[in-house]
């Protein structure tokens, strides 16, 4: 399985998703291929948000090695499932998508059967990214449940 999560600027929400997921993956045994993209390249070969790395680390994630990208219309071809932060990730992803799309796209949330927003917690505090890595663990767990 290759997983691709997609965000605004890939520094927050989706690269917290790609440590989550890569953690259950390794304990769960699966060798899943994981890898994070951003709508548009502000952040381009950044780390994470010192933020998302806090509240992640804090959590027994690693976020380590994990820098800032733009989705590239190849990540529709590489990957079998990219999966949306939000509902305008998820037009973004569908209008920039080639007419021939291999790639299964999917708000994230959908997973859990709540078709809501991963809410950017940027511009807020520490309670926001809280939340986003209790978003992030509890649609990442599903994930799993769904493919092993």
């Amino acid at each position: 399985m290759k997983i691709l999560f997609v965000c605004t600027g890939n520094i927050c929400r989706s690269p917290s998703a790609e440590a989550i997921l890569r953690k259950y993956c390794n304990d769960a045994g699966l060798k899943w291929t994981i890898d994070s993209a951003g709508t548009g390249g502000w952040h381009e070969g950044e780390a994470p948000d010192s933020r998302a790395q806090q509240a992640a680390e804090a959590r027994g994630y690693d976020m380590r090695g994990i820098t800032a990208r733009s989705l590239c219309v190849n990540d529709y071809v590489q990957f079998d499932r990219i999966y949306a932060m939000t509902e305008e990730h998820y037009r973004f992803l569908r209008a920039n998508a080639p007419a021939q799309c291999p790639a299964d796209l999917i708000l994230f949330m959908g997973i859990v059967k709540e078709n809501t927003d991963v809410p950017d917690p940027y511009y807020g505090g520490d309670a926001g990214f809280e939340r986003m890595i209790d978003m992030l663990e509890q649609g990442c767990g599903a994930l799993i449940e769904q493919f092993s």
